[in-house]
């Protein structure tokens, strides 16, 4: 560790303390390894169905409307107005133990996923699943940030958000061949099991470190209500902007990610096994290369200006949706799979400064239910609508498009990267007033 690190046992220690650490410190690093396993997991099962919506649908006779809406609205809805409630309640008590209810919750209801015969109840499972994951997103943005101090935590909550292209990668892969030799059934119930049996070795092995170690204005202060947290975090104009941007860009990349599947098959006639592979590879390659550059560009220039939090996705966002528009009319899978990995990197910058900014908008006493409310504005915009949209415009578009519907409903979607790099580009003129050190 480094020398400047405060070092004490307490919250609030200053540097130079002879003390050591405590022991939720030390472990660190084992903390953010089940950290990401969990995050892994929740990817894993949230977009599971993408790969398996197509032998749903030929199962279930689902239009792509309704599986827009199973995939997007039916998660969401809970899944976002829960998270604040279940943050204010982090904020107070144990975030360890709410991820790990949370982890069982949610991997129960994937199992269930499996047992469904008709679109209703697959709707209800989905949004089962969507309640148990309100839980394990925000407390554990907290935790990190009370694991490692400011000039480490872009480079942690990165490393943290591997989960996202290692579960998504996970989710489609082994959703796709065990849907293809088995079946989408068994996909879903051997995977929620798995998370059940999981949950209990979370708990035992992560501890809750003491909140606002590292930040020692705020340290061992009581958490803020969730008014004066809405009043804190309302009044900064880069909450809303950043939020609304992030929100944006989740519209894309949601959309993407879960309709991207069916136009493999559509435009592309691949085959379930190999659409798994080639979206499994550009979902790990892209996306882990995409959360290593925002956090090491975020811990690097954000020690010069503040403004680089938004800047720096917003610059990836602008150069990510030309390099889509490329690879979604490139005909060739092969030239198509190595087009894709640019993008999907790109597209992902934005987590690492992001979500860094947004925990200095508001005091250590604050950060998860302020992460909560960021990720309300962001999903429930993101997934929900993103989802929607693709499927609803890809239906709009069938009879002129036919098959490659899908194709276009992309090219058309991609224009909301343009208004999140506008609003991330508007939040860097503010940043810097309403950060909290």
């Amino acid at each position: 560790m480094a020398a400047s690190e405060p070092t004490a046992s307490t919250p609030g220690s200053t540097p130079g303390s002879t003390s050591s650490e405590p022991p939720a410190i030390k472990g660190r690093y084992i903390a953010l390894g089940m950290l990401i396993l969990v995050y892994t997991l929740n990817f894993l099962d949230r977009q599971i169905i993408s790969i398996l919506k197509d032998p749903i649908a030929e199962e279930l006779k689902l239009t792509d409307t309704q599986l827009g809406l199973m995939g997007g609205l039916a998660f969401a809805l809970l899944y976002t107005t829960l998270a604040v409630p279940i943050a204010w309640f982090a904020d107070r008590k144990s975030r360890v133990w709410i991820m790990t209810w949370s982890l069982g919750i949610w991997s129960a209801f994937t199992a269930i996923c499996g047992m469904t015969t008709n679109f209703i109840q697959l709707f209800f499972a989905r949004m089962g699943v969507g309640v148990g994951e309100a839980g394990g997103v925000a407390p554990a943005y907290s935790l990190i940030a009370d694991y490692f101090p400011p000039k480490q935590r872009a480079r942690a909550l990165a490393i943290y958000s591997f989960g996202i292209p290692v579960g998504s990668a996970a989710g489609i892969l082994f959703g796709g061949l065990l849907a293809q030799y088995v079946d989408w059934r068994f996909a879903f119930i051997s995977i929620g099991l798995f998370g059940v049996l999981l949950a209990p070795v979370f708990r035992l092995v992560v501890k809750d470190p003491p909140r606002g170690l590292y930040d020692t204005k705020t340290a061992g202060e009581k958490p803020l209500g969730f008014i004066p947290v809405c009043k804190l975090a309302f009044a900064k104009p880069s909450f809303w902007l950043m939020a609304f941007g992030a929100a944006f860009s989740s519209m894309v990349g949601y959309g993407l990610l879960y309709w991207m599947p069916t136009f493999l098959a559509r435009s592309m006639n691949m085959s379930l096994v190999d659409r798994s592979w080639f979206l499994a590879g550009v979902l790990f390659i892209g996306g882990v290369a995409g959360m290593m550059l925002g956090g090491f560009l975020a811990d690097r220039l954000g020690q010069k200006s503040k403004r680089f939090y938004p800047l720096i996705p917003a610059v990836a966002f602008l150069i990510s949706a030309p390099l889509y528009v490329l690879g979604v009319i490139t005909p060739d899978p092969a030239i198509a799979f190595f087009v894709f990995l640019a993008p999907q990197a790109l597209g992902l910058v934005w987590l690492g400064p992001v979500v860094t900014a947004v925990q200095h908008l508001g005091p250590a006493n604050s950060r998860t239910m302020i992460s909560a409310l960021f990720l309300l504005i962001n999903n429930l915009i993101g997934i929900a609508v993103g989802t929607w949209f693709f499927g609803a415009m890809s239906d709009y578009l069938r009879p002129t498009f036919g098959d490659d519907s899908i194709k276009y409903s992309f090219i058309f979607g991609l224009g909301f990267y343009v208004v999140a790099a506008l609003l991330l580009f508007l939040a860097s003129f503010r940043i810097k007033k309403d950060w909290v050190d």
